[in-house]
């Protein structure tokens, strides 16, 4: 058990000063005035804040590799726990590795990988985002062509027996998307999200009913916002739909990030769609048959297709800020507590408050990660 003080706790909500946060194990037990510390919890071993931010750790849902890995290339545990362990330097806790168009083996390999972790959480993972192969061929990205397809009865069979536990998030196209097969995968507990799709608002509209709740990195890989077809992103934009977004300068404008932030709100959640070369000095990597090149920090493919990116989360974080121009307490919440509830899993991650995971990050007055706490450990 220790206690973490002389800081400014962000509970989720707002900024507490004077308060500190006990753990034990690998929970926050709780958070009490620092002048009752002594007393009720004598001879507590004491981990100085410096007048940082003590904030929640962050949850990055679309993450395909980083490290010098990719989750594509090695789908297993160890490709995992050097993920984590490059997250851990920038803040970044829990993840949901991202499984990107691929062949049907590989995603069953996916599958059964996280089934068979019963202590998937203890390395950051809360469970699978795949994404694709279910897409549209016209706004892929770097997504190799051919391996897009339709989804069909057998493998929403296979994933929705998976469930919400496993897989977290699915991204599809919707109008190449049976809406009684949305229904499936939403009824097992996982959120369907549009991605990669070239659909216009009312072929969303009439899908979204089926049971699609999230959308993947807004404005990329969807068809774009016009006053005469608002397509997918201002289908995202008006409805009821929470969305990732990319905030590395190179994905969206700020501006952009701005103006959706103050439609959406609570809706708008941070995500980096990292890989590999994020903590190595990669100069360029494969991505399912494509090369990628990553310079000054862009990582895009031969034809200048932006291909994933090298964003961390707290880097992420420090753009909302000095970028776009929301609070740090916003700039917070849309790495912790957003992306929690966008999965479902805020009652455990996203806050700090008793009773939830100790996964805890101080930030200094710069916003730059001083210390991490995983699962209640100094990393």
């Amino acid at each position: 058990m220790f206690a973490i003080i002389n800081g400014k706790v962000f509970n989720g909500d707002i900024f507490l000063h004077g308060k500190c946060v006990v753990v034990k194990n690998n929970e926050i037990l709780n958070i009490i005035n620092e002048d009752e510390l002594d007393e009720r919890f004598p001879d507590i071993k004491k981990i100085d804040a410096e007048n940082g931010y003590i904030t929640p750790g962050f949850i990055d849902l679309q993450l395909n590799g980083c490290g010098g890995v990719l989750f594509n290339d090695s789908i297993t545990r160890e490709t995992l726990k050097i993920m984590n362990k490059t997250n851990l330097k920038y803040g970044c806790t829990s993840y949901l590795p991202t499984l990107i168009t691929t062949g049907d083996k590989n995603i069953i390999s996916a599958i059964n990988l996280i089934e068979s972790m019963d202590d998937k959480e203890e390395v950051g993972v809360l469970g699978l985002h795949i994404e694709g192969p279910y897409i549209s061929v016209k706004k892929k990205g770097i997504h190799n062509a051919d391996f897009i397809r339709e989804l069909d009865a057998d493998m929403t069979d296979v994933i929705s027996k998976a469930g919400g536990e496993i897989v977290k998030i699915i991204t599809i196209a919707p109008e190449n998307t049976k809406g009684e097969y949305i229904s499936v995968l939403s009824k097992s507990g996982i959120k369907v999200s549009l991605g990669h799709t070239n659909a216009t608002y009312k072929e969303i509209e009439d899908k979204k009913i089926y049971g699609i709740t999230l959308a993947t990195h807004l404005f990329n890989g969807m068809s774009s916002f016009n006053h005469r077809e608002p397509g997918a992103a201002g289908a995202v934009l008006d409805m009821d739909i929470s969305a990732g977004i990319i905030v590395d300068g190179f994905h969206v404008d700020y501006a952009a990030i701005r103006l959706a932030h103050k439609v959406m709100r609570e809706r708008l959640y941070l995500v980096t769609d990292a890989v590999s070369p994020v903590g190595t000095n990669m100069e360029y990597f494969y991505f399912e048959g494509n090369k990628v090149y990553y310079k000054d920090g862009k990582c895009f493919g031969e034809d200048g297709t932006l291909g994933g990116s090298a964003l961390t989360m707290d880097v992420g974080v420090k753009n909302l800020v000095e970028k776009v121009g929301v609070s740090l307490e916003e700039a917070i919440r849309m790495a912790t507590l957003y992306p929690a509830k966008a999965i479902s899993v805020e009652d455990r991650y996203g806050k700090l408050q008793p009773g939830h995971i100790a996964d805890i990050v101080i930030l200094n007055k710069n916003i730059q990660v001083e210390k991490v706490f995983s699962k209640g450990k100094l990393i």
